[in-house]
């Protein structure tokens, strides 16, 4: 791995890759269901293999990583039996990691607050059922989400051994420092891990070999980034935003992903890559970029593009995917088994879908959940993913006089009231801006709620626009 002097990276240093590693010899397969060839899509893609995974090797302690990491932000769930709400469905999410392991992956993302505090606990369940030398574990300090105020080391100490407790470990491959940069930045830092003594706590820990790789994910202000880096500390690894659109048009609370890739790249810091789908909105594009993207490879999906952009970097560890469905996780596998790292020509195609992206109609969400629950009932994530949904698939009608208004109205109405409960669409979003500092893309999310309900009461009225 080579050092960089200069921030911008030349296209050439990018698109190099370390090349696929060894190869994982396929774990436990109790439960795992062999439905091989058949894509999201309902198209066919082909036996899914066992045997050739990409990974990419940790310069720091050696760890051989399996370049597609499964992000635990999201999983499946289910109604409780007593009709209580609802909780993660335990078999399912045992089902999709057996099919992991057994098939390269090895590396497992998840945070106390994931899934309302339910994901360690579910991921830890699945995790033991396997021999611990085939999976890294990742978790993080998630004290960003305490009271407002100075940050208690004994709460943050307890959080990190609860999360031994609930994952069923002794130790933890790679800890991280959850969302430095949020908040007030560095001051919401300093109060966070810096003043109190925790990450002093954390780098003995990682002494005594309970955290076998310290890092931390980056959301925000960019001197907290640049902050961490001058540090006296050489990080094991970091985890950054980074995709196609990122690179050089992040928004809200993100910075574009070429300068932080750039300067972990000089200070010999992996990068772990999270959203590289922005919340799925690079999986399902406008007609015309994926009709840009057919002209170069017909079969392959917007998604596929996307996983290829964020693992061609060399000094990319994983890349980090919230795989809820089977046909998903087998997609992104094939991606990987082995990663064919993007050429030049589709790095001009990727370039112009950008162009696309950032002056369309999107409403620029990436389902993280971050903004819920909303005190009003409000599906934020729900409301904005139908519309955008729309958008992509060019049915967002810009007057009743359009061609396919009447197919295209029908399609917008019954998808809404099927996908977001009626009393949680936009027309009760009250507008008390309770969301609007949780938002890491920085949208205006009441008065995007005012556009999506009244596109959609236009429709409701069949009246001419």
């Amino acid at each position: 791995m080579k050092n960089k002097n200069q921030m911008n990276i030349s296209r050439r240093n990018f698109l190099r890759t370390a090349g696929a590693g060894t190869v994982v010899t396929a774990a436990m397969m109790t439960g795992c269901n062999q439905r091989n060839k058949v894509s999201a899509s309902g198209g066919v893609i082909g036996e899914v293999p066992t045997d050739k995974m990409t990974y990419r090797t940790n310069p720091h302690s050696g760890d051989k990583v399996s370049l597609l990491g499964y992000g635990c932000m999201r999983w499946p769930m289910k109604e409780r039996a007593d009709g209580n709400g609802r909780e993660i469905d335990q078999e399912t999410v045992n089902e999709l990691v057996d099919y992991a392991i057994a098939h390269g992956v090895n590396y497992f993302d998840t945070a106390p607050v994931y899934v309302q505090g339910m994901s360690e606990t579910a991921t830890g369940i699945a995790l033991k059922r396997h021999p611990r030398d085939k999976f890294f574990i990742a978790t993080k300090l998630s004290n960003h989400r305490a009271a407002p105020g100075p940050k208690s080391r004994e709460e943050g100490i307890a959080m990190y051994r609860k999360s031994m407790r609930d994952l069923q470990v002794d130790y933890i491959d790679y800890y991280l420092i959850h969302a430095v940069g949020l908040g007030s930045g560095l001051e919401t830092d300093m109060k966070r891990f810096i003043n109190n003594g925790l990450l002093d706590f954390l780098l003995e820990e990682k002494k005594a070999g309970r955290i076998r790789n310290l890092g931390w994910s980056f959301h925000g202000d960019v001197k907290s980034f640049d902050y961490m880096l001058a540090m006296d500390i050489q990080w094991d690894f970091c985890q950054i935003q980074l995709n196609y659109q990122d690179w050089k048009y992040a928004t809200g609370w993100n910075v574009n992903a070429e300068y932080l890739y750039g300067e972990l790249e000089k200070h010999n810091v992996p990068a772990i890559v999270m959203e590289p789908l922005l919340g799925g909105r690079l999986a399902r594009v406008p007609v015309q970029a994926l009709t840009m993207m057919k002209e170069s490879h017909p079969e392959d999906s917007a998604a596929k593009w996307a996983f290829r952009y964020a693992g061609t970097p060399e000094n990319v560890l994983t890349v980090l995917s919230g795989m809820i469905y089977m046909e998903h996780l087998q997609e992104n596998i094939l991606t990987y088994s082995p990663l064919q790292e993007l050429k030049e020509n589709e790095y001009k195609t990727l370039e112009r879908v950008t162009e696309i992206l950032i002056n369309s109609e999107f409403i620029q969400c990436t389902e993280c959940q971050y903004c819920m629950p909303c005190p009003y009932g409000i599906d934020i994530p729900g409301v904005f993913a139908h519309y955008n949904r729309c958008v992509s698939a060019g049915k967002l009608l810009k007057s009743s006089n359009d061609e396919n208004y009447r197919n295209a109205r029908r399609e917008f109405l019954v998808g809404y009231d099927r996908t977001v409960p009626k009393l949680r669409q936009a027309d009760h979003c009250i507008s008390c801006n309770e969301c609007l500092p949780k938002c890491p893309q920085s949208i205006k999310i009441p008065q995007e709620m005012l556009r999506v309900d009244n596109y959609a009461e236009l429709l409701k009225q069949n009246v001419e626009f």
